[in-house]
Formats: C-alpha cells, structure tokens, sequence
C-alpha cells in the first residue's frame, strides 16, 4: 500500500537528501560526457571504415543480386561429396575439443589455488593460460597449415590448441569453487593426495567440465566450418572453392547443411548440458 508524505517531510528530504531527487552537476557532467566520447567514437569510426550511406546501399544491392543466384540451392550433383567433407568437419571439431580437454585436465587441476598453493606457480601459470588464449584458431590454423601441410590434421591441432588454454583456466576455476566437505571426508578415510583428487575433487567438478566440453564442441563446430576455408579441409573447403568459381547455388545447398547441422548439434548439447546440470545439483 503507497504511503503520502508531508509537503514539510518532502522539503525536509530535499534540503537533507537532494541527491534523491536530482542529481550533482558533476555527475550530469560525467554522464554527457561519457555519452559524446561514445557518440564520438562510434562516428570516427563508421567514418575510418568509410561506412557511407551510397556504399550500404551498393552492397545491399549486390547482396540482393547474389541471392538471386543462390535460389533455388543445388547439390551440384556432389551430395555425397558434401555429406563426407561435413562428417569430416564435425570429426575435426570433436578431436579438437577431446585433445584439447585432455591436455588442460592436469594444467587446470596445477592451475587451481586449492590444489597448488604456490603464488608464484600459480600466478606464473595462469598468466601463460591468459597470453595463449589470446590467439584465435584462425591465427592457428594458418600457423598449422603452413607447418604441417593443408587438411583437416591441421584443423585439429588449431581447435586444440586454441582451446587447452581456455579449458585449463575454466577447469582450474570450476576445482577452486569445489565443497571442502566432502575432501575432508575423505582425507579422514585415510585417503592420500591422489586418490583425494579422485574420490573427492574429480567427481564434483566432472559434469562441469563435460559441460564446458559440449558447449566449446558447438562453437567447434562452426570454427571448423572457418578453418576449412584457409585449408584445413572440411566443408569450409568446400564452400570457399563454390563461391571462388561462383557457383552460388551450390554455395547456398552447403551453407543450408552447416546451418541444420549447426542447430541439431546446439539442441543435443543444450539438452546434455540440462541433463548434466540436473544431475550435479542432485548431487549435492
């Protein structure tokens, strides 16, 4: 139920309290000038990029023009082809990801306070996560490539090794937030520091990672669609050599399959990770 206040009351709260009811020039000050630096450089840039209004419109239109061409799609005749190149960007994503969590499973678990509490390590270690994570697959995978040649062998090591680093900082995150409760238990059982690993820390922080592990597998997916494009075979091979002779309809019968392929693979893991999510809290 709204209460009323007094005319005295309010001139009271305003007199005593005025930020309540407006607020201090220097903070409108700050505000408006937060809002044109933002305006600012959002103009800057659209203009550096020379984002005129003439060239929308332009690539708008040649857009349009290269629709037309891609409907209605065709297979080309090498459905099969496409099935093979799709079935081997999804191995791509999946090996990518698998290496990837095997290798940052013990990284994460000497990147985790709780289980190696030297400052220095722990510090040295996290920072090296942090400067490897900060190249893309793309940078990788043209790295690979030149090293090992084009294929989907240099897809994997890419997705792989773009991810241990992300996946290490996530698992030792996810062991540092596990329950005291249960190691204790188990130190009191007589367990030693292994199997205290095991029995008490791994099997709290395991449907975690295996949903993190789903979740990077369906952004690999679509990363591998990428990397196939600079190389690393997969049907990004397939799509950029249809659209570099410009064969537009084949182009729109593969960009159609990565799309289906893309939203079963989200629906299945989004309905895992649900699964998993229920299951750990169950637990607990």
């Amino acid at each position: 139920m709204a209460t009323s206040i007094s005319a005295e009351r309010l001139r009271e709260l305003k007199r005593t309290q005025p930020w309540i009811f407006t607020r201090a020039p220097a903070e409108r000050f700050r505000d408006w000038s937060l809002w044109i630096g933002f305006f600012a450089l959002l103009g800057f840039g659209l203009w550096w990029i020379d984002a005129s209004p003439s060239r929308i419109w332009n690539g708008l239109s040649k857009l349009g023009f290269l629709v037309r061409f891609m409907w209605p799609p065709s297979d080309g005749g090498a459905f099969w082809d496409h099935m093979r190149a799709m079935a081997e960007t999804l191995a791509m994503a999946f090996l990518g990801t698998v290496v990837a969590a095997i290798v940052a499973l013990p990284l994460g678990f000497l990147g985790a306070k709780n289980i190696v509490p030297n400052w220095l390590f722990h510090f040295s270690l996290r920072r090296a996560f942090d400067t490897l994570r900060g190249i893309d697959s793309l940078v990788w995978a043209l790295i690979f490539v030149s090293a090992v040649g084009m294929g989907p062998f240099a897809g994997v090591l890419a997705i792989a090794v773009s991810d241990v680093m992300v996946f290490s900082k996530l698992f030792a995150e996810a062991i540092e937030n596990v329950e005291r409760k249960q190691i204790e238990g188990v130190r009191s059982a007589g367990a030693g520091d292994v199997q205290t690993l095991r029995l008490a820390v791994f099997p709290q922080v395991f449907p975690v990672m295996l949903s993190h592990l789903l979740y990077f597998f369906e952004g690999n997916v679509r990363a591998a669609t990428i990397l196939g494009i600079v190389g690393a075979g997969g049907i990004g091979l397939q799509l950029s050599d249809r659209i570099r002779i410009g064969n537009w309809d084949e182009a729109a019968f593969i960009i159609l399959m990565i799309l289906v392929t893309v939203a079963v693979i989200d629906n299945l893991s989004r309905r895992i990770r649900l699964k998993l999510i229920g299951t750990a809290s169950e637990q607990r």
